[in-house]
């Protein structure tokens, strides 16, 4: 066989920038992994409720006769109230409550939001899609029923906006910027967090957008404005408004309270730990507060929030309709949303316009809020970790399987094979990227098992049922094993196939994998949430390949034919595939770097034989070899260290 050369030259290459955009893509996942939202869509909402229903009536009045102006026009798409506290489920319209929790969440700018609100086809079922997941999590009877609940709007909310998983971008800015040093006053925290070239952080974005809703809203208070120009400038500042709130909100949340640093694994499990379980700080004013985060907030957490919400929406009527004038309007100021990317944008940029009366006014906001942990070092809040990065692991287990019988053509009665297999496993997680349902686990497992001998024999003669395993139709054998499992998004291996078709579309394909992860285009592989456990349906995520007789020696089996004495022994090679079908995890543990599970597997599969040489008799012809098929349970107990 001759090579060509220049033919063998192109493939690592290829090979190569295959691996380099697979690469790309996990980053990309991980990104929106790493980039974890805090408060969900009806918490926002309700925080915001909550902070116009105290407002006094003057100030109540004020946001109603802006909000009708800003209206004009959007009638049908625009609630008639700002804050309507009686919506519920399919909602005909927005109310500006939501804005905050549509911004940054379903949007990355405030002029991103507007367009979502008043023109996107998707945002009313996501309105309602909220409204349900705030009824369900009400009725949650237990952490497993919430768990489920959210995963089920996570689905739809992807479904409905198809944007909504990878939005998150590649920065903290929903998170809060640990603190320097134990010393930090309040107003040198949010210097340290708005100075030109800082990392992306909640407070950052507050005050970004908060200023430049100020400067609109002190535009208002000009009684020669043109009644569109009036309606312009409302829109405008009431959507700058409601991205500053979003980040406000943000920062009342027990898993961006931790402090943001460490590696993406680090971040995403602290954030997820500190949510659920909670976390005791302070406010800058200096009363001692305990906050839980993203899903599980209670009415205690909503009540803390909204104070700052609301001092911030008194500064924003107040430079509206005059009462204030700590904000001057700059020259050349336009009529349009903020146009800042939150979901890309890398460092703090350079504030256009410095403001003089600002200060006072940030820190009447400011002392509200929370006080979050400490930088890496003494005194810093313990740090968490998810299943996110590369591992290696072991796995072993205990299997039984059913067959319909034997090799030879005539061995059709059943029985039962046991066995225990060892593997090494190569990986990557990506488990949870969008909720604890989700699976985007990949791994690799290189491994050895053992069989016994099977129950059934090599004939029904009662001689040949008496004499034990060495009669056995498939005796006790080994094997090679490869256990290979991936997630998909509509057909197994399709992320394969379309990996070198949307190499030139990488987000296209980070959304198909995002949503392979979470349980595919049809979701029916999304973990179900129980108290005794997890379930999962599996079919086409894994399949397990092993290959007996392939050692330094074949198998050595007796099949029934016509030769003399009844029987032929045969050297043989075969090899089977598994199918997990349904997946059950009853307990699981972390720590810092490890994981350990215990995992229960209905499978079926197959087995066919590759080579067959006839040893004795002398001559005898081939046997009629069938296939096998089995269905099967395999205990497993997983274990990995991750990177």
């Amino acid at each position: 066989m001759t090579v060509d050369p220049e033919r063998g030259r192109g493939i690592a290459p290829r090979c190569r920038h295959l691996l380099i955009f697979m690469a790309s893509v996990i980053s990309c996942i991980l990104s929106s992994a790493d980039s974890a939202h805090a408060w969900i869509y009806p918490e926002h909402r309700d925080i915001t409720v909550l902070s116009v229903q105290g407002l006094d009536p003057e100030r109540h009045a004020d946001l109603d006769r802006l909000w009708t102006e800003a209206r004009a026009g959007h009638e049908k798409r625009l609630c008639e109230h700002a804050a309507d506290a009686s919506q519920g489920e399919k909602p005909p319209c927005i109310d500006w409550a939501a804005w905050p929790a549509i911004a940054g969440d379903h949007s990355c700018s405030a002029e991103g939001l507007v367009a979502s609100v008043l023109t996107s086809d998707w945002i009313l079922p996501v309105a309602d899609i909220a409204a349900e997941l705030k009824k369900n999590l009400l009725r949650a009877k237990n952490r497993s029923q919430r768990a489920n609940y959210l995963r089920d709007s996570d689905i739809r909310l992807q479904r409905a906006d198809q944007e909504y998983a990878t939005r998150a971008g590649s920065n903290n800015v929903h998170f809060l910027a640990a603190r320097q040093s134990v010393e930090q006053e309040g107003i040198d925290y949010v210097t340290q967090c708005v100075v030109e070239g800082a990392e992306p952080n909640a407070i950052a974005a507050y005050v970004w957008h908060h200023l430049s809703a100020l400067e609109k809203a002190a535009r208002l208070a000009d009684p020669g404005l043109a009644p569109e120009q009036r309606a312009a400038f409302a829109q405008a500042a009431f959507a700058d408004e409601a991205f500053a709130l979003h980040f406000l909100e943000d920062t009342y949340a027990s898993g961006h309270v931790a402090g943001t640093w460490g590696d993406t694994a680090q971040r995403k499990g602290t954030h997820d730990y500190y949510n659920e379980h909670g976390i005791e700080t302070m406010r800058w004013k200096g009363n001692r507060i305990v906050l839980l985060g993203d899903a599980w907030m209670r009415s205690e957490d909503a009540e803390r929030a909204s104070a700052a919400i609301r001092t911030s929406i008194e500064q924003f009527l107040d430079a509206a309709f005059g009462r204030s004038t700590a904000v001057a309007v700059p020259a050349g100021l336009r009529a349009v949303p903020e146009s800042l990317n939150v979901c890309t944008f890398m460092k703090v940029p350079a504030f256009p316009v410095q403001q003089p009366g600002v200060r006072t006014l940030l820190v009447d906001v400011i002392r509200d809020t929370p006080v979050p942990g400490l930088g890496p070092g003494p005194g810093d809040f313990p740090r968490f970790r998810s299943e996110l990065g590369p591992f290696i692991g072991l796995s072993t287990g205990a299997y039984a399987r059913q067959v319909d019988g034997g090799f030879g053509a005539t061995q059709t009665t059943g029985g039962t094979i046991g066995g225990l297999d060892v593997a090494l496993r190569l990986g990557f997680g990506l488990e949870g990227v969008l909720n604890e349902a989700g699976d985007g686990l990949i791994y690799l497992d290189l491994g050895v098992r053992q069989d016994a001998a099977s129950t059934m024999k090599i004939s029904e003669a009662p001689s040949i049922a008496q004499g034990g395993a060495i009669t056995a139709a498939i005796p006790s054998r080994s094997a090679y094993t490869v256990r290979l499992r991936m997630p998909f998004w509509l057909i197994p291996g399709d992320l394969l196939l379309a990996l070198p078709v949307l190499a030139f579309s990488p987000d296209t394909y980070t959304k198909m994998a995002v949503v392979a992860s979470n349980g595919g285009l049809i979701p029916w592989q999304s973990g179900i949430a129980t108290p005794i456990g997890r379930f999962q349906f599996v079919l086409g995520r894994e399949v397990g390949i092993s290959f007996y007789g392939h050692g330094q020696q074949e198998d050595h089996l007796l099949i029934p034919s016509s030769a003399p004495g009844g029987t032929t022994l045969i050297k043989l090679r075969s090899v089977s595939f598994d199918f997990p079908v349904l997946e059950y995890r009853p307990f699981r543990s972390f720590s810092l770097d490890q994981s350990s599970s215990l995992i229960a597997q209905l499978y079926f599969g197959f087995e066919s034989s590759q080579t067959v040489s006839p040893i004795s008799p002398a001559g005898a012809p081939e046997p009629d070899m069938k296939r096998i098929w089995y269905t099967g349970i395999r205990i497993a107990f997983d274990w990995r260290n991750y990177f």
